[in-house]
């Protein structure tokens, strides 16, 4: 399991959120369905916005849709195709394999009509969905790709892979090669020699510095373990395996 706030990008999870009763508000269109929501309660004193209680949950007509509407995560039980107006149906979402591609935090929380108000942002793809299905950048939009951790909805996370999990955000490195790199993500490598990055640093890594100075003994060794076996593709390998996806746009 992994807990609120330890998400990265290039993260692979399981998430799920078990399925609760709930109620069809409206009638369902052809890439709607309607819902009472079972968790979130409205914010009453929110002066700039005002929230019904219900949530529309896109239709991917079982994984067929447009890149767009297929972002959905929640499902119905029973399906959208077998409600109407009024029915009583749960909703949740089963084991579902997503990839990070955002995460963001808010201090102060997000002003939302409904309450609890958000602390961080996380934003995935499911599998089968890449950046390329989103050249614009619109996978970023929070348009039902969207997850709120510790908003009163009941997730739980499982993390499946997590590239290059010995190193943090800004910390440089140099390869087998000689070749010395800056890591800001498992796919976003920076080459200090201006070339072009081209397949990626060559294995084992040296830990040079962490934070902007010298890395400790522990960090190093770290670094050297992690990246003693394997190399930079077949990270990227076996993560497009389980993701069904490419890492980059």
């Amino acid at each position: 399991m992994i807990d609120a706030g330890e998400f990265r990008v290039g993260d692979v999870l399981s998430v799920a959120c078990p399925f609760t009763i709930s109620r069809v508000e409206r009638e369902v269109t052809w890439d709607h369905v309607s819902v009472r929501w079972p968790w979130w309660e409205i914010d009453s004193d929110n002066e700039f916005a005002h929230w019904n209680g219900i949530v529309a949950l896109g239709v991917d007509g079982g994984g067929s849709g447009t890149p767009e509407t297929a972002a959905e995560l929640f499902r119905t039980d029973p399906p959208p195709e077998q409600l109407k107006a009024g029915d009583v149906c749960r909703v949740g979402v089963p084991p579902t394999v997503v990839h990070v591609t955002a995460v963001d935090h808010h201090d102060p929380p997000l002003e939302t009509p409904w309450l609890p108000h958000p602390t961080q942002t996380v934003t995935v793809l499911r599998r089968g969905l890449s950046y390329r299905e989103f050249p614009d950048g619109s996978h970023l939009d929070g348009s039902g790709c969207t997850i709120h951790p510790g908003d009163g909805i009941p997730f739980t996370f499982e993390l499946l892979i997590r590239p290059y999990a010995s190193l943090q955000t800004g910390d440089e490195v140099a390869d087998i090669t000689g070749r010395a790199w800056r890591f800001d993500g498992p796919w976003d490598w920076t080459a200090f020699d201006g070339e072009p990055a081209g397949t990626g640093p060559a294995w084992p890594l040296v830990l040079l510095t962490r934070a902007g100075k010298p890395c400790s003994a522990g960090d190093a060794e770290a670094v050297a373990a992690s990246t003693a076996g394997g190399s930079h593709q077949e990270t990227v390998r076996d993560w497009m395996a389980l993701t069904e996806a490419s890492p980059t746009p």
